[in-house]
């Protein structure tokens, strides 16, 4: 029997008890229902979908709690600021190399060259279905959205950038409140520990959740329909390795800690990611392991977040390789000046993604919508039905740059127990949804 030895002592366990295998099973099973059986594998939608609303609904409260307990605690006012300024900063160099590794890679590879698809072929329809659902660009109605209608608004509707609003400003007020705040501190640090351990259950199901998407996901889109546009998921797929195994490798070099070691610790959470295409799933396994690794709560419960909605290099990554295909489908030849115009527009587009499934075509749409003059909006029809099939990359390359990106910041900010780092990375993959009721129950 093949079996895998717990990271931190223990009995080893059966390899068919790990989560990571359990999800990568289910994927497996999934592609195959769906290709095979794609009548009745659409049955199991709601299974997938259950799965990400269950987690989901464990993401405000978590990210609340890591917050305000990290400020409360940790974090000074200087220090606050600082982190989020740094972390903003890492965010936009990461995506202008993101938006350039793009460009790069369909200017080389040439995807769409020869298919002389014109625009008038294209039906009408379809383009005014993709087209409203575009939204006009500004930069204020981003900055105002931020702030919540009410205090309990985020909790009700599930975003995180009013969530991350709300938590900061609890934060600062626990820590003028003193010794008055301390009884509501304490009883924030207990739920803390409960959700992470109602969490650790709930990861459990995991695999059924992964098993239900991609099982949808196959049925619908086919296998077939990718040999179309083999040339240009491959040009997608490379250009997202060469940013997580080059780019965002050096960056981890640089810092002192092994991008590999980091990917290993986090499998688990990266296989969720590839069979539900989103990174909402994870969040909260993200901010503890992360944590775990030596970074401080209020670093982490800053950082990460703020990723969440500001630094998808996934998307950015598809937003330019997509525009130029579309482009070179359509045989329009955009100037240098058209090109650096459209990256211009697509650092604030990539921005206002969520890390949701399907963010990143929409973010496309409101880019080729916000420049009727360059690359038409009605392109994006020619690239619906494989989109799902570059959902994944999206997904996977973006939560692989949050990760990198959390630890960096930490160690920038001297919040980062660097001896802490290199323990976990060398003890290998940490199972969540064991450890999680387990330091739950000893704490």
């Amino acid at each position: 029997m093949i079996v895998t030895a717990t990271a931190h002592g223990g009995p080893p366990k059966p390899l068919y008890m790990q989560l990571y295998f359990q999800v990568l099973f289910g994927v497996i099973l999934g592609v195959a229902l769906g290709h095979f059986v794609p009548d009745f594998a659409v049955l199991f939608k709601p299974m997938g979908d259950a799965f990400i609303k269950i987690v989901k609904m464990m993401i405000v409260p978590v990210v609340f709690c890591t917050i305000v307990i990290g400020i409360a605690t940790v974090g000074g006012d200087q220090s606050i600021g600082k982190t989020l300024l740094k972390a903003m900063a890492l965010f936009y160099v990461l995506t202008i190399i993101a938006l350039a590794t793009g460009l790069v890679a369909v200017e080389i590879i040439e995807p769409g060259v020869g298919m002389h698809i014109a625009p008038s072929s294209i039906d009408p329809r379809e383009v005014a279905r993709y087209a409203k659902d575009a939204k006009p660009l500004d930069y204020i109605d981003v900055l105002l959205h931020i702030i919540p209608q009410s205090f309990f608004t985020p909790f009700a509707e599930g975003e995180v950038l009013p969530v991350l609003f709300v938590s900061i400003i609890t934060g600062f007020g626990l820590r003028r409140a003193g010794k008055v705040g301390q009884a509501f501190l304490g009883g924030l640090e207990s739920f803390s520990a409960a959700l992470f351990a109602a969490f650790g259950f709930l990861m459990k199901l995991a695999p059924f959740g992964a098993f239900g998407a991609m099982a949808f996901i196959i049925a619908k889109n086919g296998i077939k329909s990718v040999g179309n546009f083999g040339l240009l998921i491959v040009t997608f797929y490379a250009a997202s390795l060469f940013f997580v195994f080059v780019v965002l490798a050096t960056l981890s070099r640089l810092h002192g800690f092994s991008l590999w070691k980091l990917l290993r610790y986090i499998r688990e959470e990266l296989l969720v990611v590839l069979g539900t295409s989103s990174t909402e799933p994870v969040l909260p396994a993200m901010l503890y392991k992360l944590e775990k690794l030596g970074c401080s709560k209020s670093s982490v419960g800053l950082t990460l977040p703020l990723g969440y909605s500001f630094n998808l290099d996934g998307t950015a990554i598809y937003l330019t390789l997509a525009s130029v295909f579309l482009a070179q489908a359509m045989d329009i030849q955009l100037t240098q000046l058209q090109i650096l115009t459209m990256i211009t527009v697509m650092l604030l587009t990539s921005k206002g993604a969520a890390g949701v499934t399907g963010s990143g075509f929409a973010a496309l749409v409101a880019t080729l919508a916000a420049m009727p003059d360059t690359v038409p909006v009605a392109g994006v029809v020619i690239i619906a039905g494989i989109d799902r099939f570059m959902s994944e990359a999206r997904a996977l390359t973006s939560i692989c740059s949050n990760a990198v990106a959390c630890v960096v910041v930490a160690s920038w900010e001297g919040a980062l127990d660097k001896a802490v780092l290199k323990r976990e990375l060398d003890g290998g993959y940490r199972s969540l949804s064991d450890e999680i009721p387990q330091a739950a129950q000893a704490a």
